[in-house]
């Protein structure tokens, strides 16, 4: 818990960007009848009936000292979507970066192993240098 504390503590350095990676399963709803329409005093009204049309993976990045966000719709959630995410992290949102420090969970794909799963060792390699992972507990309450 003390060494994410500590890397949310330390001043924005844009060379060592502090990066808060996460995701989550969205579902696609689509809305069945067409709402009820304003009244005076009366706001649009919907009815809580819809047609579920199946759902998809959010990946999200935060740079909260930064003001900087970024979310990622994907089919799935899996050790390859996680690897490229990472591969955009380097090469697209930070190349400039000497180091993204990474604020992860302990979500099973969210490791280096992840990169040479789907990657060249070569390439993997160079993506995971310029990443430092940082777990945050397993059991803490934020």
């Amino acid at each position: 818990m003390e060494d994410v504390l500590d890397l949310y503590n330390e001043p924005y350095d844009p060379k060592r960007p502090v990066v808060c990676f996460d995701e989550r399963p969205y579902q696609l709803v689509e809305e069945v009848r067409l709402p009820l329409p304003p009244q005076p005093e009366q706001p649009e009204r919907y009815d809580f009936e819809y047609k579920r049309n199946g759902t998809v993976n959010l990946f999200a990045c935060f740079q909260p000292l930064a003001g900087w966000r970024h979310i990622e719709v994907t089919e799935r959630r899996t050790k390859a979507d996680f690897a490229k995410q990472m591969k955009n992290l380097v090469d697209v949102s930070y190349r400039d970066a000497d180091v993204i420090r990474l604020v992860v969970d302990n979500l099973n794909i969210h490791t280096p192993n992840a990169l040479y799963e789907v990657f060249p060792p070569e390439e993997a390699r160079r993506i995971i240098q310029k990443l430092e992972f940082h777990y945050t507990p397993k059991h803490a309450s934020w």
